[in-house]
């Protein structure tokens, strides 16, 4: 029984527990300032606001966070609590809030923004307290306590507050390190480093950190460059340079000895080196010396003047362009004629051949003494040489031979020919010049044994061009002529038309004339004649004329349809013409017996170049996908109400293609229709009227 109620009792506090309700009113967290110095401290105070129904003691759990990141917790039986950051630095800056958890309740507190101002100052040390010329200061800027990233600014201080500033980025340690070299002249150097931060709100800058100093020391003394040889230096005289340093430690110096780019003497490990010469004028300038240790280099110059002991001398020609076997001497004198030793020098090769021992040269002038000369003159040891002459001896050219590229001497109208113009022998350089029908074309310098290339585009038509080069040098002979060359320019066939008559139409039994002109093209040119969608040609033959004419001597219906010629030359595939229609028709009583009249007439049609323009092929049933109408222009009441008039004409009957038949007489009446002459009728005329009449009827 007492066992009994004493579990009674043990559960009665558990059973009141369940009956107690809380609400979180509200948490708030505060500071005692937003704005904190470095190294002070952030004193946060979290404050929760619960209601109970009834008065009990209960646990809070108090969550601090900074930008959304746990810092620290604690557990509490009071409504608040405290969490102190202490010293607090750059990095501590950010965004803070305070949760509170209890009684499976939750509820957090407004943000709470705070900065902290400033930087701790950073710390800087060298690597070594005393250097020497030629070699490297490390230095390590850190900052103590703050978190990067930062940028490091290392500086080394010189005089009027100036510095040399190097720049370094650290984003995962609080500490950089770079190296400054040591300069030439360099004794006490002075750094400094600063350190910079950026949050995403703001940045900061630190200040300058203790100031290190670092001593450096000389390796070896500034050069001395001194001068053995006499005040007044005169060519022929000895020169003899000193240069020399002085060594603090045994060092693997290098010192050396130069006049403008050009190094005249050097030595590794010692501590002068000599330069000595005979004087000339070109030991005439500014001499260096240089001492050398890794990268320290130490200079000094000094200036040498060499009077001239005679001038240079000077070599003249009798010509520099002359002919072949003409006569060349070469003259050599010194200014102020000084007593020397003279010799005449020709190049190449570069180092010459000795042409003759005086002053004066002459020898009759062959190509192979083309050459630069120059007169070497030589007074107590001293040799100086005049400036090159280039003489050029000309053999006189041959006569050019011009030659086509192609293997043709044919060419096609409006294409360009190449020509080739060269003479096999003749000092170059030389000038070609291209004659067209004695005109000249262009001309062209050659300056070395091979061709002149011409170019000349065909733009006329003409059966025959005339070409000639001619070749000269600076030889005093003529110029030198080709032989002529004649060029066949062939036009290519184009504007090719059809017609016939008569036109249109041909009664069954009848005889019809074709005609097939070509507006242009070089003969001869071949012909063909087609009905449409027949392989084999009616027709075929090559001409040496830009027309044909053609009879067919019966003409059945069957044979109605498309008539097309084409027209080609050796340079041309076939042109087509136009299509031409031809019906076939019965044959009408009052036009039996024409037959031989029309025979006749069709012997009559214009010849020569001056009446293709008479003939107006296929008046009316010329077909293509653009077939030209009659404009409004051309109708009219005198185009209409054309009258009818009759003559008598006595005609014969030859055929071309049989033999000669015995000629008659006929009569013929032609019914000429007469027109305006600005109508559009005499287009549509197989001729002209001042040709042959357009239809001929014979009457028994």
């Amino acid at each position: 029984m007492y066992f009994a109620v004493l579990v009674i009792l043990l559960h009665c506090p558990s059973l009141k527990a369940q009956d107690d309700v809380i609400t979180i009113n509200k948490v708030e967290l505060t500071a005692p300032s937003l704005k904190v110095k470095n190294g002070m401290s952030i004193e946060l105070t979290c404050i929760v606001d619960i209601s109970k129904s009834t008065s009990f003691q209960m646990q809070h759990a108090f969550l601090f966070y900074k930008d959304d990141s746990l810092l620290h917790n604690t557990t509490s039986e009071q409504n608040r609590t405290r969490y102190k950051i202490s010293p607090a630095r750059f990095a501590d800056s950010g965004s803070y809030k305070c949760t509170v958890e209890a009684n499976r309740k939750t509820k957090s507190s407004n943000d709470l923004d705070v900065q902290v101002e400033g930087l701790s100052q950073p710390k800087l040390t060298a690597l070594k307290r005393e250097v020497t010329e030629g070699e490297v200061v490390t230095l390590r800027c850190e900052v103590p306590e703050e978190k990067p990233p930062f940028i490091f600014l290392f500086r080394k201080l010189l005089p009027d507050q100036q510095f040399q500033e190097k720049r370094k980025q650290e984003l995962k340690e609080n500490f950089a390190s770079v190296e400054f070299p040591v300069e030439e002249g360099d004794r006490i150097l002075r750094f400094q480093c600063i350190a910079k931060v950026t949050s995403a709100v703001y940045s900061e800058t630190s200040d300058p950190s203790n100031m290190t100093i670092v001593t450096v020391v000389e390796p070896f003394s500034h050069p001395k460059l001194t001068s053995k040889s006499p005040w007044n230096i005169t060519e022929g005289d000895r020169i003899d340079i000193v240069c020399t340093t002085i060594l603090v430690r045994k060092y693997e110096l290098e010192i050396l000895i130069q006049k403008d780019s050009r190094i005249l003497n050097s030595t590794r490990g010692q501590s002068s080196v000599t330069y000595s010469a005979i004087a000339t004028v070109e030991h005439n300038g500014n001499y260096t010396c240089k001492v050398e240790l890794g990268r320290v280099s130490k200079t000094t110059s000094m200036n040498i003047v060499v009077a001239e002991l005679f001038a240079k001398p000077i070599l003249t020609p009798s010509l520099t362009d002359l002919d072949e076997n003409a006569r060349l001497s070469l003259w050599c004198h010194i200014n102020g004629s000084p007593k020397a030793n003279f010799s005449i020098i020709k190049r190449p090769p570069e180092n010459g051949i000795l042409l003759k021992t005086f002053s004066n040269f002459t020898i009759r002038a062959q190509v192979n003494d083309t050459g630069s000369y120059v007169c070497r003159a030589e007074i107590k040891g001293i040799i100086k040489e005049s400036n090159p002459v280039q003489i050029t001896v000309y053999a006189p050219v041959s006569e050019p031979v011009l030659s086509v590229a192609s293997p043709s001497t044919e060419m096609v109208l409006g294409e360009t020919l190449l020509l080739r113009c060269q003479s096999m022998s003749g000092t170059p350089p030389i000038n070609y010049t291209l004659f067209r029908e004695n005109r000249l074309i262009h001309t062209i310098t050659v300056f070395n044994n091979t061709y002149a290339e011409f170019r000349d585009r065909q733009t006329k038509l003409n059966n025959l061009r005339e070409y000639r080069c001619e070749a000269s040098n600076r030889h005093s002979n003529a110029k030198r002529s080709s032989y002529k060359m004649n060029i066949t320019v062939i036009a290519p066939v184009r504007n090719v038309s059809f017609g016939s008559l008569p036109q249109g139409e041909v009664e069954d039994g009848g005889e019809i004339n074709f005609l097939c002109i070509v507006g242009e093209g070089s003969l001869p040119i071949n012909f063909r004649i087609f009905k449409q969608n027949d392989q084999k040609p009616l027709f075929n033959e090559s001409r040496m004329e830009t027309r044909l004419l053609w009879q067919k001597k019966t003409f059945h219906k069957q044979d109605a349809g498309k008539y097309f010629c084409d027209a080609s030359n050796r340079v041309t595939e076939p042109m087509r013409s136009n299509l031409l229609t031809v019906k076939g028709k019965h044959p009408s009583m009052e036009m039996s017996g024409s037959t031989a009249a029309t025979n006749s007439t069709s012997e009559k049609l214009p010849s020569g170049p001056n009446h293709y323009t008479e003939f107006y092929p296929g008046s009316g049933y010329i077909e293509d996908e653009n077939p030209v109408k009659p404009t409004d222009e051309n109708k009219g009441p005198d185009h209409e109400s054309a009258e009818v008039e009759y003559t008598e004409v006595e005609v014969s009957t030859p055929d071309p293609y049989k033999a000669p038949v015995k000629k008659g007489t006929d009569t013929v009446y032609s019914e000429i229709r007469k027109a305006n002459n600005d109508s559009g009728e005499n287009r549509h005329s197989l001729f002209s009227p001042s040709s042959l009449p357009i239809e001929n009827r014979r009457f028994s």
